[in-house]
């Protein structure tokens, strides 16, 4: 099962690169645009609702903004980016990078930094003084010896436990689990009903699910742990974290192909829990056309995933510029305009995110995002798995093996023993 998965990603990327050569649809055509205008190749894996609704808004600020320029929509589908990032390391290694890419701020950069294809972009942070409106802490998790490699256009929450409030009141439930040991008794009583307790998409979902599990276990501290000189992972704690990553995942229902349709079954009343970053919020609550059109606190509702309230597990999306970027001053524009209160306060809304930037229009975010605003300037920190915060590409990627094995064979002892030594070799 694992070695066709395995098949199967590689054959997709091959594909994405034969659609790459022959050059795409007609809006992404190698001349760009209207007769005399330059086209800035932005790649990114924004193509799900809410998520290519913000980027579109952003894109209507750039072309308006920048009359010379065209913009070149890159993105590869694919929830988390693991598609877009192993076509994104092709491209790279054969010296043909897009203008400018997507990628998470923190550990996921470090191999392209020290592989020196990335431009410190120290001198725009200069020429916009975003280190005053940018918090210090996000500052410090994309610099690597003074320099800064990323611009961070949003903050994203990992930690968030989805649900159905007519689910739960059906199997009894009055109130969101705030324990691990709530949460594994309320997908029994779940269970009992007929509905899907806990629903799961494609395998990065089932990462992104054990990192809410493990921070809910452990603790904040004891989590934070695992990511430096002084982790161990072969402790009793970190067993029982994954014991009980065992249980949960369980309880879930039939893996679906990403995580849309996964938060779809919770909103759609077939599911009662769904962990997800809160990107889920712009495709539960946007219009139909770009969204399920759902109402909050009636279709869907929230908290924190169990045992985690409090603490904020982060992850924010940035954009970098390539050395040897084809059209570096348009990628340089589209920088500006994604470090910009405008672009943010635009993007943000849609895509189901609060801003990187400090001094953003509050008003704009409504409902869950002004939770999210709130929790995020008086919660406890911690760094996401999956989405690139704590474990550089190597590491994430032997987790998401270690997970993908796990799934199959459900040996906690293995899944372990594969944690430990990916840990050791991450190379961090």
């Amino acid at each position: 099962m694992r070695r066709r998965w395995l098949a199967a990603v590689a054959v997709s990327v091959a594909g994405l690169l034969t659609l790459t050569a022959c050059g795409g649809s007609d809006d992404k055509a190698a001349g760009g645009g209207q007769s005399g205008q330059k086209k800035v190749e932005v790649f990114s894996w924004w193509t799900g609702p809410g998520e290519a609704d913000g980027l579109k808004a952003m894109r209507e600020i750039f072309e308006k903004g920048n009359p010379g320029f065209t913009f070149y929509d890159a993105a590869v589908a694919g929830g988390s980016g693991d598609q877009a990032r192993a076509l994104l390391s092709s491209k790279l290694q054969a010296n043909q990078p897009p203008d400018t890419f997507q990628g998470h701020a923190g550990a996921e950069l470090q191999g392209y930094i020290k592989a020196g294809k990335l431009e410190p972009l120290n001198f725009l942070y200069d020429e916009l003084k975003l280190k005053d409106v940018l918090p210090q802490e996000l500052i410090d998790q994309i610099s690597v010896q003074g320099q800064v490699y990323s611009v961070p256009v949003n903050i994203h929450r990992s930690n968030v436990l989805w649900f159905n409030p007519s689910v739960l009141k059906a199997a009894g439930i009055s109130e969101a689990p705030k324990t691990i040991d709530e949460f594994i008794a309320d997908l029994g009583k779940v269970k009992k009903t007929g509905k899907i307790p806990l629903s799961i998409g494609s395998q990065w979902t089932a990462v992104h699910l054990l990192e809410s599990v493990m921070l809910g276990s452990l603790g904040t501290d004891a989590y934070n742990e695992l990511w430096t000189a002084n982790a161990d992972w072969s402790g009793a704690n970190v067993t029982k974290a994954l014991e009980n990553f065992k249980t949960i995942l369980s309880y879930a229902g039939t893996p679906q192909e990403d995580w849309q349709p996964a938060a779809k079954q919770v909103a759609d009343g077939e599911a009662a829990f769904n962990i997800m970053g809160d990107w889920a919020y712009g495709y539960f609550h946007n219009p139909p056309d770009g969204g399920l059109g759902k109402q909050s606190k009636t279709d869907f509702d929230w908290a924190a995933s169990p045992g985690t309230d409090g603490t904020f597990m982060w992850l924010s999306d940035s954009f970098t510029l390539p050395k040897g970027a084809p059209n570096r001053d348009g990628a340089v524009a589209w920088l500006k305009v994604a470090a910009s209160k405008e672009g943010q306060d635009a993007f943000n809304p849609k895509k189901g995110s609060i801003p990187a930037r400090k001094d953003a229009d509050k008003s704009l975010y409504q409902d869950y995002l002004a939770w999210d605003l709130d929790q995020w300037a008086s919660a406890k920190l911690a760094g996401s798995i999956q989405h690139g915060v704590v474990a550089n590409d190597a590491w994430r990627t032997a987790i998401n093996d270690a997970v993908g094995l796990f799934q199959q064979d459900q040996d906690v002892a293995k899944f372990q023993q594969a944690l430990i030594a990916a840990a050791k070799n991450s190379g961090q």
